[in-house]
């Protein structure tokens, strides 16, 4: 309990809601679907203000899971962690489907002890103990950030995409990796395991900089989480999501984003 508080206050802007930063998380991979019965693929992953740019910082990796398709856990290679971004290599050694994503949660906390403002970050099993009994003004928010992207080898799968109990989460009704430019896709999202209702997605097409017009749109899930989305042109685009509830009673207050990275073709 007892880390200094420049730590905690490092620890407090890594949980930071995602849309809630001045700048946009992103994991892009440089090929999303790929022939043959081997492959590699790179991952660029960073904050910036417009999308895949990498102008502001490198992202931290260390909620980073690659699942394979028969549900085995990879390893990431060559990994990096620069000024503006940070790079890993995977190797597809299975045919079908990967998801490689990127995930934190906790619970941030602030609170006075003594008239002395005081922070603390850790797992939410840890927080019931780990505000002091005389403490007074204490805020805090249960954390949850995802980020993820999906490449195929060979023919895609369907095996890699569950829906957890924590946090908000995508579900493909159309297949990430079979998205054409002037088609439509449909998906779900799920907040801890049931439909999230009413929330507002931002889809965003990279390659920014050499354009005045961000080329964003936003849709809106139905009661069942379904969304679609139309793609104008091809590139990669950047999904984002987040979905927040205040406290009420001894129940506290959360904070879940979602972002997704996938790559429509011609």
């Amino acid at each position: 309990m007892k880390k200094p508080l420049a730590l905690i206050a490092a620890l407090a802007v890594l949980a930071l809601p995602l849309s809630a930063q001045a700048h946009r998380a992103w994991l892009a991979p440089t090929a999303t679907v790929l022939s043959g019965t081997d492959a590699w693929v790179g991952f660029d992953a960073g904050m910036s203000n417009g999308v895949f740019i990498p102008d502001h910082a490198a992202m931290r990796l260390d909620g980073l899971v690659i699942t394979a398709p028969d549900g085995s856990t990879a390893q990431a290679e060559n990994m990096m962690r620069s000024r503006y971004r940070s790079t890993f290599d995977v190797h597809l050694t299975q045919p079908g489907t990967w998801k490689i994503a990127n995930v934190m949660s906790g619970v941030t906390a602030t609170y006075k002890e003594n008239g002395e403002d005081k922070r603390w970050r850790g797992q939410a099993a840890e927080f019931p103990g780990a505000i002091p009994a005389g403490a007074t003004d204490v805020v805090a928010t249960r954390t949850s950030n995802r980020i993820e992207t999906f490449v195929t080898l060979g023919a895609p799968t369907d095996s890699v995409f569950t829906n957890p109990a924590d946090g908000l989460a995508l579900i493909p009704v159309t297949h990430p990796n079979d998205l054409v430019a002037g088609e439509s896709a449909t998906f779900k999202l799920s907040i801890d395991g049931v439909a999230a209702a009413n929330v507002e997605v931002v889809v965003a097409r990279g390659g920014t900089r050499y354009r005045d017009n961000p080329e964003e749109m936003t849709v809106v899930t139905g009661s069942d989480g379904a969304f679609t989305v139309t793609w104008p042109k091809p590139g990669m685009y950047w999904l984002n999501a987040t979905v927040r509830t205040p406290a009420q009673g001894d129940t506290i207050a959360t904070s879940a984003q979602y972002v997704a990275v996938m790559e429509v073709l011609p």
